[in-house]
């Protein structure tokens, strides 16, 4: 099995980025894991919504052209649906059975996701209605992606 972040930015700050190998050290034994960035489009902090939709499209389609037509694709949303855990578990657990060996996960830029990339998605994930840094958002998102392997594992490491 494949996972894959695809993600709009540097990941700058060495604590994210040594919890993020952690898990991603852990995660050695069930998949192959990696984090593909792309760069974030630069733009002043007062945009007009012409300008925003412009830097979303730029960023989306850097997102696109490294995502291949196979993969099944996550895109990170507020909007999006939530799920427990164990839901999530469930769910990574029945991609494999059906098929789905190349997982994909999709955050975008400070201004979000563009529209063409929430089309190619296969479905929407959100964590909750709070805003959070990009940074740490992939360290979460590693985190339980590597929780949800040990749940289909049985391991008591969910408790």
């Amino acid at each position: 099995m494949n996972i894959k972040f695809v993600v709009v930015g540097k990941l700058k700050e060495k604590y994210f980025k040594q919890g993020i190998a952690e898990y991603a050290k852990r995660l050695s034994r069930f998949c192959k894991f990696q984090i593909v960035e792309v760069p974030d489009e630069k733009a002043p902090e007062s945009l007009s919504d012409s300008e925003m939709a412009q830097v979303m499209e730029k960023e989306g389609q850097r997102i696109l052209d490294k995502i291949k037509d196979r993969e099944y694709v996550y895109a990170l949303a507020i909007l999006g649906k939530e799920r427990s855990s164990e839901e999530f578990a469930k769910e990574i657990s029945q991609l494999t059975t059906y098929g789905h060996s190349d997982i994909t996960f999709v955050i975008g830029g400070s201004l979000g996701l563009d529209p063409a990339v929430l089309k190619r998605a296969n479905t929407q994930i959100s964590f909750g209605r709070f805003t959070l840094p990009h940074q740490l958002m992939r360290l979460v998102l590693t985190e339980q992606i590597y929780r949800a392997f040990m749940i289909n594992e049985g391991s008591p490491y969910h408790k």
